[in-house]
């Protein structure tokens, strides 16, 4: 009978001793915040992950967000989740291409991606590793967890109809390897954070602007400020967006969590991407309905626009060899799915493979 009581009382103290842990790793807190402040409608992006995590993983972990700007500036959050002093920050990876510029295309690119392409590179061609590659060297896991596809393209008080009118202008423009193309083009790039463009447009200290999606502009009040749109948004194709999460509490998360927190980024991929077309359509709707004038870029131009961002990306290639890594996979990639998306016309992913910069020769850019 004392054997029997003693026995009970064992499984008793295991069972307390399980439901201690489980209770203390309920407790488990992060602080997370992002690079959008609260008027930009980019931080759904975020938000939605926070919420799937915390739906799915909330007896493990609970993450506390902060919308941009309110525990630091945008541009500290990096340096914040490298050291740990937050676990987590939402990011856009292009702002950080002043450290490496293989940042660049893991934010966007120039005539290139478009949404879909982004969600097949990442999800079933490599392009999730590489993420990791870049983030890892600054002690940090990334999950991909957010694409929005095609961007507005330039908003300002003159029409820029052709890229011949880019000649002279000052334009706000992110990311290096855009910036390379519009120099060429003839602009010069001007760089300000998000929250500063409408009053750049409004003062003129800027001749135009991008910055996102059509519904997201919208949202920002462009419409009061710019009577012109210049599309399409050929320096942006399309834009990732995602997670920076500290080396260490990552590693202090069961694997299980870990799981979670993947899986719920995979489904804000997919979620973004709708919810991003759905906005855009919403706020192109709004734009015109408020009078604002659209410039279409001619096929010439386009074409034009093509071969200075092949000479652009032979360029960073040469210069970089994470950098040239990066888009030796994005064109092997778009080679490779060519073969199914050419001769599925017109019911293709509608991105023309004929006209990009060879492999071979970003290939001895990677051999030097």
């Amino acid at each position: 009978m004392m054997k029997s009581r003693f026995a009970l009382t064992g499984l008793a103290a295991g069972i307390a001793l399980a439901a201690m842990s489980t209770t203390a790793q309920a407790q488990e807190q992060w602080t997370m915040t992002t690079t959008w402040p609260d008027n930009l409608d980019l931080i759904e992006i975020d938000r939605h992950w926070v919420e799937l995590v915390n739906q799915l993983a909330g007896d493990e972990l609970q993450i506390e967000f902060r919308a941009g700007g309110t525990l630091m500036p945008g541009t500290e959050v990096f340096d914040a989740t490298e050291t740990g002093s937050i676990e987590a920050a939402g990011d856009w990876p292009g702002y950080w291409a002043g450290l490496s510029p293989a940042f660049s295309p893991l934010a966007t690119t120039t005539s290139l991606f478009n949404g879909v392409d982004y969600l097949n590179w990442i999800m079933q061609w490599g392009g999730w590793e590489l993420y990791q590659e870049v983030y890892g060297q600054y002690n940090m896991v990334y999950l991909p967890y957010g694409i929005t596809n095609n961007e507005s393209g330039f908003r300002g008080g003159t029409p820029i109809e052709s890229i011949a009118d880019l000649e002279g202008k000052r334009l706000r423009l992110s990311g290096r390897d855009q910036g390379r193309v519009l120099e060429q083009l003839g602009g010069s790039q001007v760089t300000l954070a998000g929250g500063e463009i409408y009053q750049a447009i409004e003062r003129g200290v800027v001749d135009g602007a991008e910055f996102s999606t059509p519904g997201v502009d919208y949202k920002a009040g462009f419409n009061e400020v710019a009577d012109y749109w210049s599309v399409p948004g050929w320096h942006q194709s399309a834009s990732v967006f995602g997670v920076m999460i500290n080396k260490d509490a990552w590693d202090a998360l069961s694997e299980e969590t870990q799981e979670k927190l993947k899986i719920a980024a995979q489904a804000n991929l997919a979620w973004s991407l709708a919810w991003s077309e759905r906005e855009s359509t919403e706020g192109t709707v709004k734009f015109i309905e408020d009078g604002t004038e659209i410039n279409q870029l001619s096929e010439e131009d386009l074409a034009r626009i093509q071969e200075i961002t092949n000479e652009v990306i032979l360029q960073g290639a040469c210069e970089d060899p994470m950098h040239a890594k990066i888009y030796h996979s994005m064109i092997s990639y778009m080679e490779h799915y060519a073969n199914w998306r050419d001769i599925s016309v017109p019911y293709n992913m509608s991105r023309v493979t004929d006209d990009l910069p060879p492999l071979e020769e970003i290939e001895s850019c990677m051999n030097q």
